[in-house]
């Protein structure tokens, strides 16, 4: 398992994360034999957030109370959650109150004493720049969260709260997989008239400002086709892309999930796989993807045949 920087900084985390949003109705034995398979493939940070579940950090407590860490196996991994989407109203809340309330929710919930990194969740379009900051200040000087970071933000978003906020931001978490990928087909299709792949959706190029800025990229729904519309693997909809796939597995003789993890890990973005499975040998597969070496022919050639023009 590779690791990075995160955020260029000291932490470092592997670039395949196991994402827990669907442990709700898992059973304990179930809870620990996924998160086994991933410490056993090298996974060791673990991304939550306080919506996730059938009530507010439902899967944080889920998590907590199958694993029933001792204080030296927390410390032997890293937590990350996030705070911000209200589901039944106000939608998007990004006030210092909310900021608070949710954290300390999620540090009962997880029973522990830290969050190592917190994400702010989607953007809020009312957004007060310095009550994040203040919220971000006094999270920081009581110890509560080590590291922050953001989730589908643009370039211009990260600038604003960059305006009040003073630490750095290590993180954005964005969707992304071979057949989603608008934030990478922007830039490859640059100034190509006539060509919807070359509007520029994201106020100006996120991976480069990421890069720019030693933000890392967190890819979520890595296998999704698109936004919660089902897998592209084995799909029929994607025969071509899948015919390519299926011929790289061989090659590096992993499976094909590890395949469509590589194609993300491959980016020198250093960018993290954020898993949403749970089940223990598709996780185990797909983070064999960590290490496969993919050519720049092979990425181009999956990119492709996804659909996406390369000029």
């Amino acid at each position: 398992m590779k690791t990075i920087p995160l955020g260029g900084g000291d932490l470092t985390a592997p670039n395949v994360v196991l994402g827990l949003m669907r442990i709700q109705q898992m059973s304990d034995d179930a809870v620990r034999e996924l998160v086994g398979s991933a410490r056993d493939a090298g996974i060791d940070f673990f991304d939550h957030a306080d919506i996730y579940g059938d009530e507010l950090h439902g899967c944080e407590r889920r998590f907590a109370e199958a694993m029933q860490l001792t204080p030296a196996q927390r410390d032997e991994i890293t937590l990350q959650t996030k705070a911000g989407i209200v589901k039944d109203g106000p939608y998007f809340d990004f006030s210092y109150e909310h900021i608070i309330e949710s954290v300390e929710g999620s540090l009962r919930a997880l029973e522990t004493d830290r969050i190592d990194v917190l994400l702010l969740h989607r953007p809020d379009a009312l957004v007060e720049p310095d009550e994040v900051a203040r919220a971000f200040d006094e999270l920081e000087a009581s110890g509560k969260v080590l590291a922050f970071g953001v989730s589908n933000h643009t370039p211009r978003q990260i600038d604003l709260l960059k305006k009040s906020v003073k630490q750095t931001l290590v993180a954005n978490q964005l969707q992304l997989s071979i057949t989603h990928s608008p934030i990478i087909a922007e830039g490859v299709a640059a100034n190509m008239q006539g060509l919807e792949q070359s509007i520029t959706l994201d106020g100006g190029g996120i991976i480069d400002y990421c890069r720019l800025h030693d933000i890392t990229i967190q890819a979520w729904s890595p296998f999704q086709a698109g936004f919660f519309t089902g897998v592209f693997l084995g799909s029929a909809e994607y025969p071509e892309l899948n015919a390519a796939i299926d011929r790289l597995a061989a090659k590096y003789d992993v499976p094909a999930i590890a395949i469509a993890t590589a194609w993300i890990t491959r980016h020198p973005a250093n960018m993290q796989v954020v898993l949403g499975t749970t089940t223990p040998e598709r996780v185990a597969g797909a983070a064999q993807g960590s290490d496969v070496p993919l050519t720049r022919a092979e990425w181009y050639e999956l990119f492709r045949t996804a659909g996406y023009r390369v000029p």
